[in-house]
C-alpha cells in the first residue's frame, strides 16, 4: 500500500500542476508534494525488517537504499526548484516573453513531479517487465525538462537522449525476451523473486545473453562508456535543477536495472561471468572520463563526464563484490548527494555570469558569489574524493578490495585515472574562483545568494562530509543489507 501512496503522490500533484494558474499555489504543490514523498520514505524504511519479493510493487533492502537517495534529492531539488523557477520568470519577463511562461513552468513543475513518480515505480518495482516500463516512463517524464529553455541546443540535446536511451531501452526489452526464453521451464513469471528462485534451472546460454542484453540497455541509460553519448549534452542543456536530478537520481535508476538481472545471475552460478564485464566497463568508464576531464572547456559538461566517471567507479565496485560492493554503496549515495549540490551552485554561477565556458568565469571567490564559490570548491574536493568525505571512504574500500584480490595493474590505472580527473578539475574550478572576475548586476547576484539557492547544495556537502567521519549504525545496516543482495559481503 506504502508503494502506491509513493508513487501516486507525484502522480496525481503532477497532473493537477499543468492546471493551477498561480504560481505560488502550483511551487506550492511541488514543496508539499517533495515533503510528503520523502516523509513517506522515512515510513517505509522505519518499516523495512528484511527482503521483501512479493507482489509486483514492494521494496527490499536495495531499492530503500536507493529510494532514500532519490526522494532525499528530490526536497533539495525542490526547494532549489522553487527558487529557480522564481528566478527564470524575470528572465523570461525581461525577453517580452513573459506570456509564454505560465504554459512553461506549468508544464515544468508537472513533468518534474511525474519524473519522481516514474522513478518511485522503477525503484518499487518487483516485475522486470513492469520496471522495464518504468524506466522508458522515466525517458518521456524529463525529456520535456531538458527541453525547458527552448534553445536549438536544447533540441537537439533533448532529441539525442530520446533517440539514444530508446535504443537501449530496445536492447532491454530483448533481454526480457532472452530472460523469458532462458526461464522456459517456468514460463510466463517475470516476478523477481521467482525469478530467483527458478534461476539455477535456467537455460544459461540464454541467460548469459540476456544480461549482456540488460547490461548494454539499462548501462545506456545509466551513462556507462562506451554507451554514454547523450549524456553530457543532456546534463549540460538542461536546467541545473534537472541536471541534479538526472545525474544523482536517474542513472541510480539505471543502475538498479542492471542490479536486477545480476541478482538472477547470481542465483543461477553466473556470479563471476558477469563480474567480469562489470570491471572491465567500470574500468573504461574512469579511463574514458579522465581523458574528457582533462580537455573539458564547458563546466556543466565537466560535471557530466564526472557522472560518467563516478558511475564507472560503482560498476567497478559491484564487479569486484565481497567488501567492495559495499563501497560501492556508499559512493553512490556520496555521488548523488555531492553530484546534485554541484549542479545546484553551477546554476548559480550560470545565471550570473551567462556563460558555461570555464575560460570566461574567474574570481568568483572575491566578488559577489563567494558563498556560491565556497560551495563550488568544497563539491571540488568532495567529488574527487578528498577525505574526509563518503565518496573518499566509498573508493578506499573498493581499492582495498581490489588489491586484496591481487588486481594490481587495475588498481594502478584506476588510481592513474582519479589522479588526471583530479588535475583536470582542479584547474576548472581553481580558475573560475580565482583572479579578477567582470561584475554583473547587484540585483542579479543577490538572487543567487538566497536561502533556496545555496542551502541544499551546503546540507547535501554537510552530509557528504559526515559520511566520511560517521557511519551511523541504521546507515551501516541498510547498505550492508543491499550490498549482501548483489553479491557483497
Amino acid at each position: 500500500m506504502l508503494s502506491i501512496i509513493l508513487v501516486g503522490v507525484p502522480f496525481v500533484a503532477g497532473l493537477v500542476s499543468f492546471f493551477i494558474r498561480n504560481d505560488f499555489l502550483r511551487r506550492g504543490v511541488l514543496m508539499i508534494s517533495a515533503v510528503a514523498h520523502f516523509l513517506l520514505t522515512c515510513l517505509v524504511c522505519g518499516r523495512q525488517d528484511g527482503a521483501s519479493f512479493s507482489g509486483w510493487f514492494a521494496f527490499d533492502r536495495l531499492s530503500i537504499v536507493f529510494l532514500t537517495i532519490t526522494s532525499l534529492l528530490f526536497l533539495g531539488a525542490a526547494i532549489y526548484g522553487v527558487q529557480y523557477l522564481a528566478n527564470e520568470k524575470k528572465q523570461f519577463a525581461n525577453q517580452a516573453a513573459g506570456r509564454f511562461f505560465f504554459s512553461v513552468e506549468a508544464a515544468f513543475t508537472g513533468c518534474l513531479l511525474l519524473f519522481l513518480s516514474t522513478m518511485t515505480i522503477v525503484i518499487a518495482s518487483q516485475h522486470l517487465a513492469v520496471l522495464w516500463v518504468a524506466i522508458e516512463a522515466t525517458t518521456l517524464a524529463s525529456a520535456p525538462l531538458i527541453y525547458f529553455h527552448r534553445t536549438k541546443r536544447s533540441l537537439e540535446a533533448t532529441w539525442k537522449y530520446l533517440l539514444i536511451c530508446s535504443v537501449g531501452i530496445a536492447l532491454a526489452l530483448l533481454g526480457i525476451f532472452f530472460l523469458a526464453v532462458a526461464n522456459i521451464k517456468n514460463p510466463g513469471d517475470l516476478l523477481l523473486g521467482k525469478m530467483i528462485e527458478n534461476a539455477p534451472q535456467m537455460n544459461i546460454p540464454w541467460l548469459k545473453a540476456a544480461f549482456l542484453l540488460f547490461f548494454v540497455g539499462y548501462g545506456t541509460k545509466m551513462g556507462l562508456a562506451p554507451f554514454h553519448t547523450w549524456l553530457p549534452d543532456a546534463h549540460s542543456e538542461a536546467p541545473s535543477v534537472v541536471s541534479a536530478l538526472l545525474s544523482g537520481a536517474l542513472l541510480n535508476c539505471a543502475f538498479l536495472g542492471i542490479l536486477r538481472g545480476y541478482q538472477i545471475c547470481i542465483a543461477a552460478g553466473l556470479g563471476s561471468y558477469c563480474r567480469e564485464i562489470f570491471i572491465f566497463f567500470g574500468l573504461f568508464s574512469v579511463l574514458f572520463a579522465a581523458f574528457f576531464i582533462l580537455r573539458q572547456a564547458d563546466y556543466k559538461r565537466m560535471l557530466a563526464y564526472s557522472s560518467v566517471e563516478h558511475m564507472g567507479i560503482l560498476t567497478l565496485g559491484v564487479g569486484l563484490s565481497a567488501g567492495a560492493v559495499f563501497g560501492s554503496m556508499i559512493n553512490m549515495l556520496g555521488h548523488s548527494l555531492t553530484k546534485a549540490g554541484l549542479f545546484f551552485v553551477a546554476g548559480n554561477i550560470l545565471s550570473y555570469c551567462r556563460t558555461k565556458k570555464i575560460a570566461d568565469v574567474q574570481g568568483l571567490i572575491g566578488g559577489k558569489m563567494r558563498w556560491s564559490a565556497v560551495l563550488w570548491l568544497s563539491g571540488f574536493l568532495l567529488i574527487t574524493g578528498t577525505p574526509p568525505s563518503g565518496i573518499f571512504l566509498g573508493k578506499f574500500i573498493i581499492l582495498k578490495q581490489a588489491l586484496l584480490e591481487g588486481h594490481y595493474w587495475m588498481t594502478f590505472i584506476f588510481l592513474s585515472a582519479l589522479a588526471v580527473i583530479f588535475i583536470g578539475m582542479a584547474r576548472a574550478f581553481i580558475s573560475m574562483t580565482q583572479g579578477v572576475g567582470s561584475e554583473t548586476s547587484e540585483q542579479n547576484a543577490s538572487a543567487q545568494n538566497t536561502f533556496g539557492s545555496l542551502w541544499p547544495s551546503a546540507v547535501f556537502f554537510i552530509l557528504v562530509v559526515v559520511l566520511g567521519v560517521y557511519l551511523p549504525d541504521w546507515l551501516t545496516h541498510a547498505l550492508e543489507g543491499a550490498a549482501k543482495e548483489i553479491g557483497g559481503s
